[in-house]
């Protein structure tokens, strides 16, 4: 079997309106409660995210913006 390409270095944002995002934060939230894998197309990408994939939120604040992250992180498959 030949080896796996390595994966390019990617730093990607994308806005959504408010219904697109609930549709995409429901489905999310139904594979993270039946332990199921989540899988997600960003920027024309595909990403498939495990179920054992570490769930944090993180809050920002500097000077007059903040911001709130909802992160899924896991290990790259090789």
């Amino acid at each position: 079997m030949p080896p796996r390409k390595k994966k390019a270095k990617r730093d990607v944002e994308r806005n959504y309106p408010p219904q697109q995002f609930v549709k995409k934060l429901r489905r999310l939230a139904d594979s993270i409660e039946r332990g199921k894998r989540f899988r997600i197309q960003v920027g024309g990408e595909r990403i498939s995210i495990p179920p054992n994939a570490v769930i944090n939120i993180e809050h920002e604040r500097d000077g007059g913006e903040e911001e709130v992250e909802f992160q899924l992180q896991w290990t790259s498959e090789s």
